[in-house]
């Protein structure tokens, strides 16, 4: 077995625990415990796989293991990594671990609300893990279902009708991505499910990849927020409860990205370089459009949930340049956006537990009441415009940068139109942090608020952390997500070119 289905073992344990839990107590302590373990895991992985990248093992995937699980179909449990699922993997571990603290007063159904959360973390697991793509496609499918419960149970606001809009948008999703993984396994000959070796077999004609790859970029980028695909993500993320935004913002919304790369654009390499200029002026659009949407909104979470419509489509963006340097900011830009958008996600749900309001009109000086999560929520702010120092800069910059190495006018002027969105980032963010946090106290009730408790400040300051050593120190990631990029990208374009004579 390898030490990557601890991944998903781990989490199996945590639901056994949180069943036979009869307390309050008992459910904190499985949770600290499996999502510690979940967090030293990776850990390990992340330092395991450098030591090994620098022994000169060059493999495509380490820590692989398969054993056939339907052999009619060739369908296997099929694990492995490289260092975009590694970064991922440590992300999702991270989110996991706060989400875990972020959650420590939640009632009620305190249960069955981390059942659902740990069965969502299993399928983010899963699927950064897997390199079969029916598997990889399961874990997929068991992300997704626990979102309705989570949003439609624990949530607030139009939770119903959030919760039902999430989920018929992403099942519609899936319905494409299922059509466009059929037709890459049977027109690559339906012998293998193996991500890999379908890639080595390349046989798959031009026509036939351009009717498929629509199918899955699409299915693949309504997760990542894709425009016009995106409706459903500012209401899931305005209803749902504080720890679900952060596990969905900061980590469910990646596997979108990861998808659409390792599958459409890795499989299908002819038709990501003839169909990409129709998704870089859709991702284009999604980058403006979130950033100037979430300058009219008054709801905290509509705001940060449209910011994450725009930084989610900068992923997808970066991605669609393929460039080393693009897609090196591109996983980047996943990497900080998850922790960013968990620490906003994490504040508000805490100022809002506080003030029972999210409008911003409501709220103002909460800097004398509340200083340590204003503070927070500051530092959060200037993370998501970009400011140096902050993991925001890092990402996004890379992104810029490799994105005006194409050297034609249709891609650098869509670099330009995309880097717009640094500015009007300032301004929501700006608008924001003045209008909450400093002047006179909106309500004369809030004075008599408290500010975080341990278990809040514990979350907060690990994100932050985290935040600012990938904005410190970003070449250990750098550097492992190239060594895995160079090999997949030579791939594209390689057998991309072929298309184009």
């Amino acid at each position: 077995m390898s030490i990557l289905t601890l991944f998903v073992v781990i989490p199996v344990i945590m639901l056994l625990g949180l069943w036979l839990s009869r307390n309050l107590a008992q459910i904190r302590g499985v949770m600290v415990v499996g999502a510690t373990a979940l967090l030293a895991l990776s850990a390990w992985l992340t330092i395991t796989f450098i030591q090994m990248r620098n022994a000169g093992n060059t493999d495509p995937m380490l820590f692989t293991y398969s054993v056939p699980w339907f052999k009619s179909l060739n369908i296997a449990y099929s694990v492995g990594v490289d260092g975009v699922s590694v970064v991922m993997i440590l992300l999702s571990s991270i989110i996991v671990f706060t989400g875990t603290f972020a959650s420590w007063q939640l009632k009620p159904l305190t249960k069955e609300y981390f059942l659902w959360f740990v069965l969502l973390s299993i399928g983010v697991y899963g699927f950064f893990i897997s390199t079969d793509m029916f598997t990889m496609f399961m874990f997929y499918e068991v992300a997704l279902i626990p979102m309705y419960l989570l949003i439609g149970v624990w949530g607030s606001g139009k939770k119903e009708y959030a919760a039902m809009k999430l989920t018929l948008m992403l099942m519609g999703g899936s319905a494409l991505l299922i059509i466009g993984i059929l037709g890459i396994y049977f027109f690559s000959g339906a012998t293998t499910m193996n991500v890999q070796e379908l890639a080595a077999l390349h046989n798959i004609p031009s026509g036939v990849q351009n009717v498929l790859f629509p199918f899955v970029f699409i299915g693949f980028g309504v997760l990542g927020a894709l425009f016009p695909f995106h409706t459903w993500s500012p209401d899931g993320h305005a209803s749902a409860p504080t720890a679900v935004s952060m596990l969905h913002a900061g980590v469910l919304m990646k596997l979108g990205g990861y998808g659409c790369f390792r599958i459409a654009m890795y499989l299908l390499p002819n038709a990501a370089h003839d169909l990409s200029w129709i998704f870089l002026i859709l991702t284009t659009c999604s980058v403006v459009y979130g950033a100037f949407s979430a300058c009219v909104q008054t709801d905290l979470k509509y705001i940060n949930a449209y910011s994450s419509v725009s930084h989610c489509g900068l992923v997808l963006f970066a991605l669609l340049m393929m460039t080393q340097t693009s897609c090196t900011g591109a996983v980047l830009q996943m990497l900080s956006h998850g922790l960013m958008t968990a620490l906003f996600f994490a504040l508000i749900g805490m100022i809002y537990g506080r003030t029972h309001t999210r409008d911003i009109r409501q709220l103002g000086g909460l800097m004398k009441i509340m200083p340590f999560l204003s503070v927070g929520y500051v530092v959060a702010g200037l993370a998501n415009l970009g400011l140096p120092g902050f993991s925001g800069f890092v990402a996004e910059m890379t992104v810029f940068v490799g994105s005006f190495e194409n050297g034609d006018t249709f891609h650098r002027v869509c670099t330009i139109i995309a880097c717009t969105s640094i500015v009007t980032t300032a301004v929501y963010i700006l608008r924001t942090v003045g209008k909450i946090l400093y002047g006179k106290v909106a309500d004369p009730h809030f004075e008599e608020l408290t500010d975080a408790t341990w278990d809040e400040r514990f979350s907060v300051i690990c994100l932050i952390f985290c935040v600012a050593a990938l904005g410190i120190a970003p070449f250990w990631a750098s550097d492992i997500i190239n060594s895995s990029l160079g090999p997949l990208l030579h791939h594209i374009h390689t057998f991309g070119a072929v298309a184009t004579m």
